[in-house]
């Protein structure tokens, strides 16, 4: 025991754990960044449009998905990694130049909010690669089996971690969103992050990582052939309705509750924006204590019960959310300086608790869509890449309804001058991740279960 603690190379662990870090930080930037464009000239008020970076971000995972597959395998692990992590700091560094991108001659932000979409697509396709080495490589790094699943679980916690951060610390950094609010207001994230990717390259370099065993199949396996098995077919559906309910319900959030003269005002914050992100924040915390927890009773609780009760409950904590926007409770929120207990909607806190239950919800609907697949497992792994992309399309529809209904509750500065059909607008837009949890219960409940004479071709 103590010669293979001698052995691990905690430097190459801990890098892996900002990646792991950086997964959750960089894709979380997207929706509270977007509050700051979406007061800009150009995009007058569209949350939908806000919500483009986040689409941006996802939409790079239906085009490198499958290459980031095949790239893993040409070149192999510390490779790839390097390639997306020098892709990312491209990303971010877009992301950067775009706050110092002049607008029009008469204020239309519509040139550097394409350059910021450019940057989130850029990041995506880092996100993408990250998401294929990170896992393989810490369980390489830990010599595989409980050492390097436990690992992962350290991984996960640094994932969730930032998660939890991002929003709170955009919020902070902006305060209150108006049409005076700019990129460069967050330029200490974007310094955090490219330092983090510069760091982790420069380290990388120097660490020696073996790719593992080839598997024992030499078999060809076409992409497409996992989806002859209903329960994979089905199931990768599902990862596409989960990972937008996962983004959609925090980062519409976050346009609910930011602007002026909103739900979050009427109630006397200060600061609207730092308060919503920290509610936002307490989300993906939630989603940590989730994870914590299904860890520990993953072993005796199927996943197909737990998807049960966790999409139902979800359901159940939106449902009556929705019913709620005029009754308010307190939470812990960062001001920027310190922590208070503020005034925020029941509603607020219904949705946040709804991390408790999206934390198990990829590994266990993973588990069910590849149940007894054997050697198709891997080509379906690339498929769950690819539908991804429900993260950025899901949140966009999402924020469309929303739009479309709190058409004229706004006024030119942006502040809310209709809070009720503004708040109402939301509500609609959240039977979104509603439908998409609906779909999920449906799959758990009477599509998963494969028959014990079960057997691929």
């Amino acid at each position: 025991m103590a010669e293979e603690k001698k052995s691990l190379n905690w430097v190459a662990v801990f890098t892996m754990f900002a990646l792991y870090g950086m997964i959750s930080f960089v894709t979380n930037l997207a929706a509270p960044m977007g509050q700051v464009w979406v007061l800009q000239k150009g995009i007058d008020g569209s949350n939908m449009l806000g919500m483009m970076g986040n689409m941006m971000n996802f939409a790079a995972y239906l085009f490198m998905g499958i290459p980031a597959g095949k790239m893993l395998t040409k070149l192999g692990y510390k490779k790839t990694a390097l390639i997306a992590i020098a892709t990312g700091f491209v990303g971010v560094a877009i992301q950067y130049i775009s706050g110092l991108v002049p607008a029009a001659a008469d204020g239309n932000a519509v040139k550097p909010f394409c350059v910021y979409l450019l940057g989130a697509f850029v990041c995506g396709f880092s996100v993408c690669m990250l998401n294929m080495v990170v896992n393989p490589m810490l369980n390489l790094l830990g010599g595989g089996g409980n050492k390097g699943n436990q690992l992962n679980l350290i991984g996960t916690t640094f994932n969730s971690m930032c998660g939890t951060a991002t929003p709170m610390l955009v919020g902070a950094l902006v305060g209150q969103v108006t049409k005076e609010s700019k990129v460069a207001d967050v330029n200490l994230v974007m310094y955090i992050a490219l330092a983090v990717f510069a760091l982790a390259f420069i380290i990388l370099q120097f660490i020696k990582i073996e790719n593992p065993e080839a598997t024992d199949t030499k078999e060809d396996i076409p992409v497409l052939a996992p989806l002859k098995y209903r329960h994979c077919l089905l199931g990768v559906i599902a990862i596409f309705m989960y990972v937008g309910v996962e983004v959609g319900i925090p980062g519409t959030m976050v346009f609910w509750l930011s602007p002026q003269g909103g739900s979050l005002a009427k109630l006397g914050a200060a600061n609207p924006a730092a308060t919503a992100g920290m509610v936002a924040g307490t989300y993906w915390l939630l989603m940590l204590v989730g994870r914590t927890v299904g860890a520990f009773i993953g072993g005796k609780v199927s996943s197909r019960l737990m998807m049960i009760v966790t999409t139902l409950t979800a359901i159940v904590l939106i449902v009556v959310g929705t019913q709620l926007t005029e009754v308010a409770t307190k939470m812990p929120v960062f001001t920027g300086k310190t922590f208070v207990m503020a005034e925020v909607p029941l509603t607020a806190l219904l949705f946040a608790l709804c991390g408790l239950c999206t934390s198990i919800m990829w590994p266990s609907t993973f588990n069910l869509a590849t149940e007894k697949l054997g050697k198709y497992t891997a080509a379906a792994s690339g498929l769950f890449m690819v539908m991804v992309v429900g993260g950025g399309i899901l949140p966009l529809i999402q924020n469309g309804i929303a739009d479309n209904l709190a058409t004229g509750s706004r006024d030119a500065a942006g502040a809310v001058i209709d809070a009720a059909k503004f708040t109402k607008a939301f509500m609609v837009a959240y039977l979104v991740p509603v439908f998409g949890l609906a779909y999920m219960f449906v799959y758990s409940a009477f599509f998963s279960k494969v028959s014990k004479d079960f057997k691929v071709d």
